[in-house]
């Protein structure tokens, strides 16, 4: 067991937390109990307690039940930005003693097909501005039933506030088989059959790409879940009802969930809920519901700090500025805390991981660093040759052993075993992503064993952008790389051999890759080449161009 950071432990903390026995569910169930008029939930001005928000998630659970034949591990893919409904139906389907799919609601059809072929959901619950593209798989791919939500069932109360044309739009829920409005399925009052679920059933299965081939599950139990999401707001301080989040990080995104969603539900706090990103929006809601803690990544905070507007808010409410998937930049970490007081609290974790499996310590936070292990959390760095582990100071892959580790991934044993490894008796998970550590047990990133770009926090697999790309007509050779972007840290690129005589300009190919592909994937330079350099055996030489790109 690494105890190297354990002199720079927060101050009065235990090294490992004993999480409850429950399914997730619970989490709400007991917070409902205790504060049953207390906010869950703020959009926009409209207020959800928490009695109101239970009774939303029985009726719901109550319809996938009795109205969708739902069973006890059955999946249910979850396909909507930040809104009530979301964090209603991801509670719903624990309550029907289901499995959380959620996904990317920037998904197009042809990649969505994948993930309900793949995860044998024959139920989604999806958001009424996005439905068009999952409507093609209803009847087909296993696809029977959905449920479609309109954001502005949840507008319940007048606001100055700038509220996204999407986000206000009537309820537009076209008549198909297999499709029901949420309105009609929540009012129809179904009551749920017992709650049997236990902290080893199935609860959550975010997705996750690798070097090669199409995302693949991460298998998450209610006993993995449930670790991070009382671990998070437990390492800042006493856990209360009092915290007031802001969820601007999407919450089908493991950080988003488990960092704000599930840590706030668990505390009994409320939610200040943004479907999309927008800065003075995000300031307003700060200054009117005092918001305590907020999680985001670093193009967020740029964006906020650089608003013009920034004077007219009060931030001084904030007690907990944290987040990841990149380094937050010096002069804006120094910038926020001139302003807070607050220092930017950076963490680590991967869907394999439930989110966070290191994280600053509030009283001793290092920039552009990983942190140290969290509660219960064995991590190593070890040579991913040897797979001896190496000492402080020299760089290696990290390996996690933890309560929050996934089971393996979906239908896919040959992944899961490349994915484990022992070491002094134990399991680790193998991250794929290289560090070291520091004297004082910090973890640091230093690069990737895994081909990945990392545009704005959203992670780009390059191998499944080139497998889609490969379907235009005019592309004969492609391979995608990462490019420098001063806003989004990374941008994708794509380095493309046209077939002879094929006429398309990179405009083309870009428009094109948007019609197929989530936006954050598309490339948003291309370049066309004779040819692409290839190894003896004929593989393209990716870390070549990768190289040259760089160094650019």
């Amino acid at each position: 067991m690494n105890t190297t950071h354990y002199p720079h432990w927060p101050a009065g903390l235990p090294y490992t937390l004993t999480a409850p026995e429950t399914s997730v569910y619970v989490n709400l169930q007991v917070s409902a109990l205790r504060y049953p008029d207390k906010p869950a939930i703020i959009f926009y001005d409209s207020i959800l307690s928490y009695a109101q928000m239970e009774a939303e998630v029985l009726a719901l659970a109550g319809y996938l039940h009795q109205a969708c034949g739902v069973q006890r591990g059955d999946r249910v893919l979850l396909d909507m930005q930040n809104s009530p409904q979301f964090i209603i139906a991801y509670f719903a389907i624990l309550r029907a003693d289901a499995m959380v799919v959620p996904v990317n609601p920037m998904l197009m059809t042809e990649e969505l097909q994948h993930y309900v072929e793949d995860s044998q959901s024959a139920v989604a619950i999806v958001s009424q501005e996005i439905f068009s593209r999952i409507a093609p798989l209803v009847g087909k791919s296993g696809l029977k039933r959905v449920v479609v939500g309109t954001y502005s069932d949840y507008l319940t109360a007048p606001t100055e506030l700038n509220v996204p044309d999407f986000v206000r739009a009537p309820r537009n829920v076209p008549a198909m088989e297999g499709v029901v409005a949420w309105h009609d399925a929540v009012a129809a009052r179904h009551v749920p059959g017992p709650h049997i679920a236990g902290p080893d059933d199935l609860a959550c299965m975010p997705y996750t790409s690798g070097t090669t081939g199409k995302p693949k599950g991460c298998i998450h139990t209610h006993r993995s879940v449930m670790f991070n999401s009382i671990a998070s707001p437990t390492w800042s301080g006493p856990t209360i009802a009092d915290t007031v989040s802001l969820a601007v990080l999407p919450f089908f995104h493991v950080t988003g969930m488990q960092s704000v969603m599930n840590a706030t539900i668990y505390s009994g706090g409320a939610i200040v809920v943004l479907p999309r990103w927008d800065r003075d929006a995000a300031g307003q809601l700060i200054t009117r519901y005092k918001v305590t803690s907020w999680t985001l990544i670093p193009t967020m905070m740029i964006d906020f700090l650089s608003n013009p507007r920034l004077a007219e808010y009060d931030i001084s409410c904030l007690k907990r500025v944290s987040g990841g998937g990149a380094a937050m930049p010096a002069a804006i970490a120094q910038k926020l805390l001139d302003m807070t007081n607050q220092q930017y609290m950076e963490g680590y974790g991967l869907s394999e991981t439930m989110a966070a499996s290191h994280i600053n310590p509030p009283q001793r936070m290092k920039q552009q660093c990983l942190g140290i292990p969290h509660f219960n959390v064995d991590s190593r760095i070890v040579d991913p040759v040897t797979l001896k582990e190496l000492p402080p100071g020299e760089q290696g892959e990290i390996w996690i052993h933890g309560p929050q580790v996934f089971q393996g991934y979906w239908n896919d044993p040959k992944k899961t075993e490349e994915a484990f490894a022992e070491l002094d008796g134990k399991r680790f998970f193998r991250s794929g992503d290289l560090g070291y550590m520091d004297p004082e047990g910090f973890f640091f990133f230093t690069d990737r064993l895994k081909r990945m770009i990392n545009a704005s926090g959203f992670k780009v697999w390059p191998a499944e952008v080139e497998s889609m790309m490969y379907k235009h007509p005019a592309v004969q050779e492609c391979c995608i790389i990462a490019s420098r972007d001063p806003y989004r840290g990374e941008t994708v690129k794509a380095v493309i051999v046209k077939r002879a005589g094929a006429e398309a300009s990179a405009e083309d190919i870009t428009q094109w890759a948007h019609e197929h592909m989530a936006a954050y994937k598309v490339p948003r330079i291309v370049e066309f080449v004779e040819a692409l350099p290839k190894s003896a055996t004929g593989k393209v030489m990716w870390r070549t161009l990768q190289e040259k790109e760089m160094a650019k």
